[in-house]
Parts: structure tokens; C-alpha cells; sequence
């Protein structure tokens, strides 16, 4: 579901290019909510200050472009109304003689959203042999949608992931966040931890493997990731997006109270400097905050030389599988920490100067 409350944004205008971007990230089925203006103008027009017809063209326009995407309006009632994407698009080829915009979408992959240009063209769903079919296939409800094998994967649509691979992943991540748990106590309590970070999720394991827990896990897919499975991670029920983690994250500062990142800074050798991304990594965590960074032990090592300098307590232990394993385990917490006051005596001589 996306939803939308007095957001301001021209719906119809620009040839409905808002509109078809919440079509291209809208699942088979999915719905869209818009609340406030223009609906219901007829009762709010005066306090709006704006003029009936006016509101009126706004209203008409959002409903052509809905129709031109074979959306179906469900129902408006008060200040409230809900379309509804199809499940498929059988019907929706046949419209495109009525409706001759937005076309549908020949080059464009749907899934590159990173630094990529809206285009205004309907974003075609994957084909199905009958009217009652949902396209790319039907997800289980909610809890089940968490381990149950994504479409995607069942499809064969995700390069070099089966559904065997997401299943001894499921499995490995529940081992691993087990083996996080003995290291820091804090992670199972209840509380202490609510907006945790992972910063190279892949299939969302660690996600889901904390799923019994009162917190919720921001999932990136680094832009630069061999495999984009940002489409897995949804369709297991778990929120993500794309980063590029030699940029600033698109974030308040202290937002997160735990971060994890697998194999992040293989990832990014030689892409960008290290201390980049720890600082990066400082600012967006609280202080007490706590980080589990996992990979070799060598880049652990100058990971860890940096993390000392920033002041947070930090130590290495080993991998779950023991310590003859390469990838080992940095475990910091960000302390509290204030700059220095300067010297009285050298205050006194810059006055003095």
C-alpha cells in the first residue's frame, strides 16, 4: 500500500509521471490511498481557498491518469479515496486502444531505482496465462510471507539465488543472530534496541531472524551489490532501499540505536576510503549504540584501528564457526564522549594577542 496525506504533490500533472512511479513500486494488487485535496473538494472547496473549478480539473485529472494505469477506484468516502492496482495486466493490454498514454515500458528495468530517471511509461507486469492469476505470483499472508521461498526466487528471476540457497540462509541467519546474542546481551532485550540498521542485507536474513523482537530493521542493498535483491526483501514483508555507502545516508543524524554490516568493507575496497564510511556510520548512530561488523580479519583489523579513534569500545572475537575461520566479529559500542576544554593559560594569551 502506498499512501498519501495532503502531500501537495501533482498527481495528474506531467502526464501522470507521480502516478505511474506508485504504479512501478506498487505490487500486483496493491492499493493507493490519497486523503485530503482534492478529494471531496465539493465540501471543502471554500476552506482550501481555491476555486471549484480548479479542484474539480485536479480531481478529474488524477482519475484519468488512474484509469490510463487500469487502476479500479474502490471507494471515496468522506475524505478518503482508495484505488487499486490490477494483479495483472490481460486487461490492460486491451485498454491501451482507448488510452494511448502512458505507454508501456520497453527498455526501462523496473528494479533500477538508484540514481535513475522517471520515465512516463507503465511498467509492464510479468505475463500470466489466465485473468485470475497474479502476476509474478502470489505471496503467503503475513507471518508465513517472512520464510516462505518469494516468487521472485520460485521464478528464477533472482541471478544465482534458488529457493534451496534462501532456505539454508534463513536457517544460517537464525544460527548467527543466536551467536550475536551471546556476544551482546543487549540485542535480546527487550527494548533496548528499536530502529536497527543492516547495511548490506542480501536476502534479509538478519531481518528476519529478529523478527520475535520489539525492533524493526532498515534492510539496504547497496547500489553496488553483485545481486539486487531489494524485490526478495519486500516480498518477505520486510522494509529496504538502495544506498551507496560512499555517499551520506539520506537520514537524521543518531537515528539508529544498532547497526550491522556484512562484508561491507570488502564490498567497498578500493570504491572509497574506509574512514568515509565509519564516519558515516558514527553519525548515524546514538550514543550507547551498539555495531556488529563482520569480514576478513585483516580489513577487521584496519577497521577496527579506526573505530579506536573514534572513541567507541570495540573488540574482535570470532566467527561463529570458530576461530579458524578467516571472517571474524567487531563488536563497538559509540560512547559519550565531549572535546576537550582548551587550556586557561593558552585562552588567556590568544585574548591577550
Amino acid at each position: 500500500m502506498a499512501h498519501c496525506s495532503r502531500c501537495l504533490i501533482p498527481w495528474g500533472k506531467n502526464d501522470g509521471l507521480y502516478l505511474t512511479e506508485i504504479d512501478r513500486i506498487l505490487r500486483p494488487g496493491g492499493y493507493w490511498i490519497l486523503s485530503g485535496p482534492p478529494v471531496n473538494w465539493k465540501n471543502h472547496w471554500k476552506g482550501w481557498n481555491r476555486t471549484r473549478e480548479d479542484l474539480n480539473e485536479e480531481q478529474n485529472g488524477i482519475e484519468r491518469v488512474a484509469k490510463s494505469l487500469c487502476w479500479k477506484k474502490l471507494v471515496q468516502r468522506n475524505d478518503l479515496a482508495i484505488w487499486q492496482k490490477p494483479t495483472n495486466h490481460m486487461h490492460c493490454k486491451l485498454q491501451r486502444k482507448i488510452f494511448k498514454k502512458p505507454p508501456f515500458c520497453q527498455a526501462q528495468e523496473a528494479d533500477k531505482a538508484w540514481y535513475t530517471k522517471m520515465e512516463a511509461c507503465l511498467t509492464p507486469l510479468p505475463e500470466v496465462s489466465d485473468i485470475k492469476e497474479i502476476a509474478g505470483g502470489s505471496l503467503a499472508n503475513w507471518p508465513q510471507r517472512l520464510t516462505a521461498v518469494p516468487p521472485r526466487i520460485r521464478s528464477g528471476s533472482v541471478q544465482a539465488v534458488t529457493a534451496e540457497i534462501f532456505e539454508k540462509d534463513t536457517e544460517l541467519w537464525k544460527k548467527r543472530v543466536s551467536h550475536y546474542k551471546a556476544l551482546d546481551s543487549q540485542l535480546a532485550e527487550p527494548g533496548r534496541y528499536r530502529n536497527i540498521l543492516d547495511m548490506n542485507a542480501n536476502l534479509g536474513g538478519f531481518a528476519a531472524a529478529l523478527i520475535n523482537y520489539p525492533l524493526w530493521v532498515m534492510n539496504v542493498v547497496p547500489a553496488e551489490a553483485e545481486v539486487d535483491t531489494l524485490g526478495v526483501i519486500y516480498e518477505r514483508g520486510l522494509i529496504g532501499t538502495y544506498q551507496n555507502w560512499c555517499e551520506a545516508m539520506s537520514t537524521y543524524p543518531r537515528t539508529y540505536d544498532f547497526i550491522h554490516a556484512d562484508s561491507l568493507f570488502t564490498l567497498y575496497k578500493n570504491r572509497c576510503d574506509m574512514e568515509d564510511i565509519l564516519l558515516e556510520m558514527d553519525r548515524i548512530l546514538r550514543p550507547q549504540g551498539s555495531v556488529i561488523i563482520r569480514d576478513d580479519v585483516d580489513v577487521l583489523v584496519d577497521v577496527k584501528s579506526i573505530v579506536d579513534g573514534l572513541q567507541w569500545d570495540s573488540r574482535m572475537t570470532d566467527h561463529e564457526g570458530g576461530p579458524h575461520v578467516r571472517e571474524k566479529l567487531l563488536i563497538a559500542t559509540k560512547q559519550y564522549w565531549t572535546t576537550p576544554a582548551p587550556n586557561q593559560d593558552q585562552e588567556v594569551s590568544k585574548t591577550a594577542s
